[in-house]
């Protein structure tokens, strides 16, 4: 169960950087966006900490930023138009990579 915590953990840290980046925009703050990007940040505190209950915390934290990194990476191409060079999705790669073997290597 510690894993399926740690997975919607970084499924979590993928709606922080989402919601800061629409909760700002010229006209002002758009408060609906922040309260959401907050709410993600503490939900994916809470599934974070109840995953570091039986995996450990180096892997735990490793694996949490890794899935938070990669989905924010697809979001940022996704919904912002970021560039999706092969570069940069080679080296989203590696970490996809360290999660899976990360994985792999635990009890």
């Amino acid at each position: 169960m510690a894993w399926v915590y740690l997975t919607i953990a970084g499924l979590c840290e993928w709606g922080w950087p989402v919601g800061l980046k629409l909760g700002w925009s010229d006209p002002g703050v758009h408060w609906s966006w922040v309260l959401f990007a907050a709410v993600c940040m503490v939900a994916s505190g809470i599934f974070l900490l109840l995953a570091q209950q039986s995996i450990p915390i180096g892997t735990a934290y490793a694996v949490w930023t890794g899935i938070g990194a990669v989905g924010t990476f697809v979001l940022g191409i996704w919904i912002f138009d970021e560039p999706a060079t092969l570069a940069r999705a080679l080296f989203v790669g590696f970490i996809v990579i360290g999660i899976l073997g990360l994985k792999l290597v635990s009890d």
